[in-house]
């Protein structure tokens, strides 16, 4: 299977969501009310409620609220439910590390397929992203880096700090050449990948 990039490293530095970052035009109440009722449409329709809930559990900074909106959304119209602890459980205060909330942002992991981790310049100093990301590797081996950046030319320094990502493989969007759809795909290199659908179902990056 191919599509229409050379490398895939750098599209992902360059190009990913890049509209993520504008976010909506609609006031931030008024998104979240759409894309949580969105989302607990695509939940309701699943035959499995007590696990695998959701397709992603996606894991971010608290203060790039409205770049994942966008996120949200995005992934949204691509067909999958996520997770939000902020959309999805309100009640949880993540500025405090306590029990109570890591059993349910436990709780919310084992109800979901896989784990992205939203790369910005805030996610280093997050308390909880670390954790979850080793949380959910170790659990279900299903979890990827996404890569968002504020700007093209921040992008060479996304990783300094958290060297520890390089080992994670990273999703992207790209075009299918094949059926010119976009889609979410999974890689390890360049020439390493695979749908994120196909990864979802448990399937590893291969090589082309």
């Amino acid at each position: 299977m191919s599509f229409n990039i050379q490398d895939l490293r750098q599209k992902a530095e360059t190009r990913l969501f890049s509209e993520i970052r504008k976010a909506s035009g609609m006031p931030k109440p008024t998104a979240e009310k759409l894309i949580n009722e969105n989302n607990r449409q695509r939940i309701f329709d699943s035959k499995e409620t007590d696990v695998n809930v959701y397709d992603i559990f996606l894991s971010h900074s608290a203060k790039d609220a409205q770049i994942i909106l966008g996120l949200l959304d995005k992934l949204n119209n691509l067909g999958y439910s996520v997770y939000v602890d902020w959309v999805d459980d309100p009640q949880l205060d993540r500025s405090n590390v306590t029990k109570t909330t890591a059993n349910t942002l436990k709780t919310r992991m084992n109800q979901s397929k896989s784990l992205l981790y939203a790369t910005t310049e805030h996610a280093s100093g997050s308390k909880w992203m670390p954790w979850e990301l080793g949380y959910m590797d170790g659990e279900k081996d299903r979890a990827s880096i996404l890569p968002i950046f504020e700007s093209e030319s921040s992008s060479s320094h996304s990783f300094k700090g958290q060297e520890y990502l390089g080992i994670y493989p990273y999703c992207i969007e790209a075009t299918q050449q094949k059926t010119g759809i976009n889609k979410l795909w999974v890689c390890e290199a360049s020439d390493i990948y695979i749908t994120f659908d196909e990864w979802l179902i448990g399937k590893k990056p291969y090589k082309h």
